[in-house]
């Protein structure tokens, strides 16, 4: 056992054994595990109940026939799964409590028996008969409860012959929950704060502004390069839109020095915008389609603001899925970018096509002693592509490491690739509130780590998104991990290029 953030006792799960075992079950393990829910002036700010409303059944059923008519791949989902059990031991949270509600199958039954008995004819007449059930105060709180224990990773959706996307369904559940004032206070506060600041963490410009300043005087410090990190300079040929704790905390900022010093050392000209200092987008995790595109927005209105030609994202797992898979729809064509570059890039394929077209150089001889291991995070391997390689945003990652480092180790193949392991604190899960369902949900990454830690004394494992960055930094200790390193891509990037 082992303290966690909140000095609570924290019944770790052991990182040595093989992680394909399928856990003994232990019938409500997590279920007093839940997270804090959103305060009344949060709820409202967001057009939502503050509180549970009166009459929170009747609305609650409405909503979904709602989400049921808007998204017609969700009733495809409720109607298609047979029960086949093929996703059963694939998600890290039920192989780390043990729960089986837990179980991508028995999560997504949660709503699915609801609608059942609300929009299906044999629900209503033979409930009994098809698994239907009513919706009441008990079954709200398992909603609440285990809709919050899943990270919408989507690793069940690979494995399932069906092709049901739990995420979808959790989206939803969420997306009810927090119309009949059950929201998140961790989300929907995040939410929040982007749109009447305009990040994550409520920085204002000036801090923004004073924060880049002190960042390039550490550079000229320590490299002798006057390398800048512009804010709003209108006519820069890109924006880089990055998540907001590349600006204050370890490892990120290490990357976003990195970014800096590539663009600089390729001759572009770029800045960030104050209006669109956050990259995150949490309203995907919510499901709350309006409130996604209202933060999109804010990086269309800075681009053609700022007068850019490229919109480039950086480590953001969640982010650069937005970017890639939904931004064209949410905010309308833009047309304002240049034809070479029409879409929204990823900072990690802007500095593989300058390393392949020779205008960066990287010595991995300046990471000496560094043996890597890379977690492709969940958003970036099953939400998105990158580049125009096929399975690019598997293979331009690894090749920046490999060009930057003396040794680059894979974890096995069965926990990377489109089949990675979640860190465990994605999907809002990032929050004190629930860092015992974050700990044991990081097993089967801890476990595959260990492995390639003991077999090629891996020193350093890199991901690039800022929620699996933070969320590794925190639990891999509780695994006995404390000794590897978590970092940003670009920091060991940075670190490598040759700069002048």
């Amino acid at each position: 056992m082992k303290l966690s953030n909140d000095n609570t006792v924290v019944d770790t799960p052991q990182v040595v054994g093989r992680y394909r075992v399928i856990p003994l079950i232990q019938e409500g393990a997590s279920a007093a595990s839940q997270t804090a829910k959103a305060t009344a002036d949060i709820q409202e700010s967001l057009g939502l109940p503050g509180t549970l409303v009166d009459d929170w059944h009747d609305k609650a059923i409405a909503r979904l026939g709602q989400l049921l008519k808007a998204r017609r791949g969700l009733r495809v989902f409720m109607d298609t799964c047979t029960k086949c059990g093929a996703c059963t031991d694939k998600c890290h949270y039920f192989l780390g409590t043990h729960d089986p509600k837990n179980m991508p199958v028995a999560r997504q039954d949660l709503l699915r028996s609801v609608y059942r008995r609300y929009f299906t004819w044999a629900g209503r007449l033979f409930p009994w008969l098809v698994g239907a059930r009513n919706l009441d105060k008990s079954l709200l709180q398992d909603w609440y409860t285990y809709f919050h224990q899943c990270s919408e990773c989507r690793r069940c959706t690979v494995f399932c012959p069906k092709g049901i996307d739990t995420s979808e369904v959790t989206m939803a559940g969420r997306e009810v929950l927090a119309s009949i004032g059950l929201g998140q206070q961790y989300s929907q506060e995040i939410i929040g704060k982007v749109h009447s600041i305009g990040n994550n963490l409520g920085m204002k410009p000036r801090a923004l502004a004073d924060v880049l300043q002190s960042l390039e005087e550490d550079i000229l410090e320590d490299t002798g390069v006057a390398v800048r990190l512009p804010l709003d300079d209108e006519g820069a040929d890109m924006l880089v839109v990055t998540p907001s704790a590349d600006f204050f905390a370890e490892p990120h900022v290490d990357g976003l020095i990195g970014y800096a010093k590539v663009l600089h050392q390729a001759g572009i000209r770029w800045t960030f915008s104050s209006e669109a200092s956050e990259a995150a987008n949490f309203a995907l995790f919510t499901g709350q389609h309006d409130h996604m595109r209202d933060i999109a927005l804010r990086i269309r209105h800075a681009a053609m603001g700022l007068g850019v030609k490229r919109i480039v994202i950086g480590e953001c797992g969640h982010a650069w899925r937005v970017a890639y898979s939904f931004l064209d729809t949410l905010v309308g064509p833009m047309e304002f970018l240049s034809p070479e570059h029409p879409r929204a890039e990823h900072i990690c394929e802007v500095t593989h096509q300058l390393l392949t077209q020779g205008i960066i150089q990287l010595d991995p001889s300046r990471n000496a002693d560094v043996v890597v291991t890379y977690h492709d995070s969940c958003n970036v391997a099953r939400g998105a592509g990158m580049g125009d390689i096929d399975g690019g945003q598997f293979k331009i990652p690894r090749a920046l490491l490999a060009a930057s480092v003396p040794k680059l180790v894979d974890m096995s193949a069965d926990t990377t690739g489109q089949a990675t392991f979640c860190c465990g604190g994605g999907g809002g899960l990032l929050t004190d509130d629930l860092m015992d369902v974050r700990i044991k949900g990081a097993l089967p990454r801890a476990q595959a780590l260990q492995a390639v830690v003991s077999s090629d004394q891996v020193t350093h494992l890199v991901a690039i998104c800022a929620i699996c960055k933070t969320q590794l930094t925190s639990v891999l200790p509780h695994h006995n991990l404390s000794d590897v390193q978590v970092t940003s891509l670009h920091h060991l990037v940075g670190d490598a290029l040759v700069l002048t």
